[in-house]
Formats: structure tokens, sequence, C-alpha cells
């Protein structure tokens, strides 16, 4: 199976766990070339949404993510990919971008 790109215009919702600790440390998301640079070179690459350009993750911090599994999900429009993280994965300097709680849940 292959992403189904075409559902999100063109993006799948990618999320990026610790594949030792299986911490969620980020979400991002892919388009087909940067797919193909994560399974190709084994590191994890993305498209900004913003900058609307590819970036490889960790090509600026050092903290770069080397890949040791890729999941898809049942309608082929989210990946799950397990990662060795070289470094935090937040921009912040957290190790997980989830570190802001916003309700307790009793």
């Amino acid at each position: 199976m292959k992403p189904d790109f075409e559902k999100g215009n063109g993006l799948v919702t990618t999320v990026i766990t610790d594949a030792d600790t299986k911490d969620v440390l980020m979400v991002a998301w892919m388009n087909a070339e940067s797919y193909a640079k994560t399974l190709a070179s084994g590191q994890t690459w993305f498209w900004s949404r913003s900058r609307q350009e590819l970036w490889h993750k960790g090509a600026t911090s050092g903290h770069t993510q080397d890949v040791v599994s890729v999941t898809l999900d049942c309608d082929a429009d989210t990946l799950l990919i397990a990662v060795h993280p070289h470094g935090p994965a937040c921009h912040t300097g957290h190790q997980s971008c989830f570190f802001n709680p916003v309700q307790r849940v009793r």
C-alpha cells in the first residue's frame, strides 16, 4: 500500500514516535516527494505548509531522525513513523512537541 496523497490535497498527516519509548514526538505533513525522500534516505523529510517547501528534519538543528519503521493507517491517509531521534523533536528544545497541558482528565 501507498499513502493516498489526493485525499488531503497532496498531503498526509504524519505522526512521529520514538521507536524505543513509544512517545509521540511530533506531527507533521508529508507530500509524495518528502515521503519518497524519507524512504530513500532513512531520515525524515516533511512538507512545510507555512514555508511551502520541503524540509529535512534536523538539517539546521542537527536533531535528525533515523527511520525505524513506516506504517500506513487503514484509510491510507495517515502515516505512523517510528524513529531513533538524535536530539529533541521540538523546535523549542523539548523532547516532544506535546508538552502543553490543556485540561486535566478525571
